[in-house]
């Protein structure tokens, strides 16, 4: 039950993740949660260096697709800004939004990772579907009360996770946000 809410890789943000090792396992298609992962939660300004660093993604033959509980018209004007797909209103852990990205972005489970900021929607959900998940430190304090509560109950099992060697932190190979 435990390895349901184990991550594949643990990083400090979206910059930091291992582009090389995702390629490395045949990864082609990166779903992201939106909230507190690619924007902090209740922004409605892209931080800096996100834009390129979509582009650098698309460049490097990544498809992406944000797949989030938040509601459509909260979130849509930004997704579009920054030309990606969205499945808003997901239902995250369920695995239909997650489906529903792939769908669009072309790619089967064993081609897909789950990047998110939550142990209890993006790497639940993802982990059921057999996914490459990675969790990132949120971005931002600013959390819904429901999200609050859940984020005690993440930290009970980071812990456990990292205490049984399951779940280690990975740090930056590459601090200038170039494509790994």
């Amino acid at each position: 039950m435990l390895a349901l809410f184990c991550p594949t890789a643990y990083y400090d943000s979206i910059y930091d993740i291992d582009l090389k090792e995702l390629r490395s396992k045949n990864i082609t298609g990166l779903i992201f949660d939106f909230d507190n992962t690619l924007i902090a939660r209740g922004s409605r300004e892209t931080p800096d260096g996100l834009h390129e660093w979509l582009q650098k993604l698309e460049q490097a033959g990544f498809r992406v697709c944000i797949v989030s509980n938040n509601l459509q018209s909260k979130i849509g004007a930004i997704a579009q800004s920054l030309g990606i797909p969205l499945v808003a209103q997901a239902g995250k852990p369920r695995n239909k939004a997650f489906t529903q990205g792939m769908k669009i972005m072309g790619t089967m489970a064993s081609q897909t990772a789950v990047i998110g900021d939550q142990l209890f929607t993006d790497i639940l959900g993802g982990n059921r579907l057999g996914l490459v998940t990675i969790l990132v430190v949120p971005m931002g304090k600013r959390e819904l009360l429901h999200t609050r509560l859940l984020r005690y109950l993440e930290r009970l099992i980071l812990t456990h996770l990292q205490h049984k060697n399951m779940l280690i932190r990975k740090k930056a190979t590459d601090s200038t946000g170039e494509v790994k």
